[in-house]
């Protein structure tokens, strides 16, 4: 065994051995009596006064050291290494002191004085003395080594003077037995050194132990091979509502659930089933995790592992957190941010659960509503005040609620509304008139007063001869058809609007079908001087003429190129045709194309007309785009840009349909226009209403302090054109009184021809001004 060298001891650890050596101190007393005696003694058997003495020195010696030690105990403290430094020095001195007494007396009884009795004596009391060297000062190798010298080798000593063999190798032997001491009392402090640190350090392991187990979040326990607790942490014991972790100790897994069950937290009978899952997992010796809602509304999660020498672990954890947040999530996923309504994919989720359960013959209904015009709300006012109009809206519907009558918002301005029984279509017709009724009102949305107004498409069928998906297509069919009746009312399916939208989807292919394979053509409507009654301008207008249907109008195929998004490349092609075409008319005759708004929500408008003008080599000032005050409403700023560019080439610029939007005035201000086109709308009773014509007459007059041409649309009457030549004079007039629309090569023709009305208007004016 390594030897420990003092200086190596740590303070703890030598403070305990300096207080080994004050330890019974009543002996060091008993064994000075002893001392004395056994003097006295061989002076009562011998007569040799010498004795005597020895006896008294003994004697007061031995009080002396026992004095010592008594005043340590009264002390009772060591406070740190040089105080434990101090004592030891106290006990060697004064032990040294009584070690060189004894060890006098045994010199005098081996030499000079040879007395056998006085020798057994000497003996007696030194194996006697040593015994302690070992058993109570192993802790100062200074005090061994003082003892084992005062002991033994006045002895050696005693047995060398006599010079004879025996009693001197008797004495070397008596030398040998000096080390034998000293390296007993060294491996006495090594073996108790090391049982200390070994103490220590199982102490600071079961401490550090017992600080991370009743540090950590998770409760635990641990139960033995009989199924009852050995170890358990704090955390343990509060869950169970146990003053300490010994009141678990030793109870099985049976008695800790019914505990929570006693505490309020666990139902008795979640408390078996746990207790049930947990042991038979523990049993089969697998990880298991079983998930606990406690009435406090905490969740924890128990996991079972088997360790080490049939002890079973069981760990809790407080996952309350984890579970809201998946609970959040699931909402998140199911339910709409914004209203709490189920959306669309749960909406259909629990329609098929409703649908696959009960009566397969009740009837059940659904109904999709949309608000009229809501993208205007969010164009006008901002998509905060949409969100708040939906808001209410929902709080509204919400209100119908019922065990079988589920609600959604399926996006959007969209809601749908599932009525998992309905006695007959009466039954319906009265509940959805209940909840139009209920929408009905204002509400106020950040200080705005809404007016609710909605358009609903219902089905009813029977849950055994429908489906989820099936309803929906044919209740959106039914909305569509609310819209087009004007809004504000709700519809219900009829086969008949299941063949128009089938119609109309075979219609949209074609139509793509037919920009594709670029199969529309281009017609020219003319646009007549007010003064020379000849073709000053024309319009381009597309035509489709569908191989079954024959022409299709522009009011039907135009709209569905919108919804389909394919507009842009009917503009393109028409800038294509018509640019080419009117680069081979006279020069006098430029070509107007009328673009839509979808056109100019980007930048390619502008390199679409660029290129239309380099690839037919027309000249910009003969292009005219014409721009509706629908295309300014989606983005003003945008559009206004564009149209800078657009001016920039050389192309002129015209709004159409003046008069019909709601800022038309300030657009003659802020766009840099070249025409205004008169809608026909202003036209329709001017012969008849003072007023229209005076509106007719100010507007080309404020026009043309602008600067600005001025073309009249829809002149249908020659009542119309004489009103106009007369009392109006606009610069240009366009309507059907001029024919309908000519192909190319009919413009042409039409170039110089001057429409007969020319003499009639000549005679008028001349007759006007007499």
């Amino acid at each position: 065994m390594k030897r420990t060298k003092p200086g190596n001891i740590p303070a703890d650890v030598y403070i305990q051995f300096v207080r080994s050596l004050f330890n019974s101190v009543h002996t060091v007393l008993v064994g000075s009596l002893i001392h004395t005696l056994l003097a006295f003694l061989v002076f009562w058997k011998n007569g040799n006064p010498i004795y005597i003495p020895l006896g008294i020195l003994l004697f007061g010696v031995g009080i002396w050291r026992y004095l010592g030690m008594l005043k340590f105990t009264k002390t009772g403290t060591i406070a740190n290494r040089a105080e434990a430094a101090a004592w030891e020095r106290h006990y060697v001195i004064r032990g040294s002191v009584q070690a060189l007494a004894i060890g006098l007396f045994c010199l005098l009884a081996f030499y000079p004085f040879n007395d056998h009795f006085a020798e057994m004596v000497a003996i007696l009391m030194t194996f006697g003395s040593i015994v302690t060297v070992a058993g109570r000062n192993y802790g100062s190798p200074r005090m061994v080594a003082v003892f084992s010298a005062a002991f033994l080798l006045p002895i050696g000593v005693g047995l060398s003077l006599r010079a004879n063999i025996p009693d001197v190798v008797l004495a070397l032997t008596v030398f040998l037995f000096f080390f034998i001491v000293r390296s007993t009392a060294d491996n006495v402090r090594d073996v108790l050194f090391s049982a200390v640190i070994g103490h220590r350090k199982a102490k600071q392991i079961a401490q550090r132990f017992d600080r991370a187990l009743n540090t950590m979040p998770h409760g635990l326990v641990m139960l033995g091979p009989n199924g009852r607790v050995v170890v358990a942490n704090s955390e343990a014991a509060h869950l169970m509502a146990a003053a300490s972790t010994e009141l678990l100790l030793g109870r099985s897994l049976k008695s800790l659930m019914m505990r929570g069950a006693a505490a309020g937290y666990l139902s008795r009978k979640d408390a078996q089933f746990a207790e049930a899952q947990l042991t038979r997992a523990l049993h089969e010796g697998r990880d298991r995790k079983l998930l606990l809602s406690f009435s406090n509304g905490r969740h924890f999660e128990f996991s079972t592992r088997e360790g080490n020498d049939e002890l079973g672990v069981i760990t809790f954890e407080d996952v309350t957190a984890r579970v809201e947040a998946e609970g959040r999530v699931r909402f998140m996923a199911r339910y709409d941010n914004l209203t709490g309504l189920p959306n669309r994919a749960y909406f259909h989720e629990r329609v098929m659960e409703m649908m696959a359960g009960g009566d397969r013959d009740r009837l059940c209904g659904l109904a999709v509503f949309d608000l009229d015009d809501f993208k205007s709300v969010n164009d006008t006012l901002g998509h905060p005040v949409g969100d708040g109009l939906i808001y209410a809206v929902a709080e509204r519907l919400g209100a119908f609620a019922e065990e079988d009558v589920l609600i959604s918002r399926f996006g959007g301005d969209e809601f749908m509304i599932f009525f998992d029984r309905i006695t007959d279509e009466a039954d319906f017709t009265r509940k959805l008139d209940r909840i139009f009724e209920g929408l009905q009102g204002e509400v106020d949305v950040a200080g705005h007063c809404l007016r609710i107004q909605c358009s609903a498409g219902t089905v009813l069928g029977a849950v055994g001869e429908t489906d989820v998906d099936g309803m929906i297509v044919k209740a959106d069919l039914a909305l569509y058809k609310a819209k087009d009746l004007g809004k504000n009312g709700w519809r219900s399916f009829e086969t008949s609007m299941d063949e128009a939208f089938r119609n109309r989807q075979v219609m949209k292919a074609d139509l793509r079908s037919a920009v594709e394979g670029r199969a529309l053509r281009v017609v020219y409507q003319p646009i007549v001087a007010m003064d020379t009654m000849r073709i000053a301008s024309c319009e381009a207008l597309c035509r489709w003429d569908h191989p079954q249907l024959g022409p299709i109008s522009p009011s039907v195929f135009i709209p569905l190129a919108e919804e389909m998004g394919i507009v842009s490349e009917i503009s393109s092609f028409m800038l294509a045709a018509a640019c080419a075409e009117c680069a081979r008319w006279p020069r006098q005759i430029p070509v107007s194309i009328n673009l839509s708004a979808r056109d100019f929500r980007n930048s390619e408008i502008v390199e679409k007309v660029r290129n239309a003008l380099s690839d037919s080599g027309l000249e910009p000032h003969r292009l005219e785009i014409e721009v509706t005050e629908t295309a300014l409403l989606d983005d003003k700023a945008s559009t206004q840009l564009y149209l800078k560019e657009l001016k920039a080439l050389g192309v002129r610029i015209a709004l159409d349909d003046f008069g019909t939007g709601y800022s038309s005035l300030s657009y003659l201000h802020t766009l840099p226009l070249d025409k205004i086109k008169i809608d026909r709308s202003f036209l329709i009773d001017v012969a008849r209403n003072e007023r229209s014509l005076e509106l007719l007459k100010g507007i080309v007059k404020l026009s043309r302090q602008l600067g600005l041409l001025v073309t009249v649309e829809g002149v249908e009457t020659f009542e119309q054109l004489k009103i106009l030549a007369l009392k109006v004079r606009p610069d240009m007039v366009q309507g059907f009184l001029f024919g309908s629309a000519l192909t190319a090569s009919g413009i042409d023709t039409m170039s110089t021809t001057v429409w007969p009305f020319a003499n009639e208007i000549s005679v008028a004016k001349r007759a006007a001004r007499r």
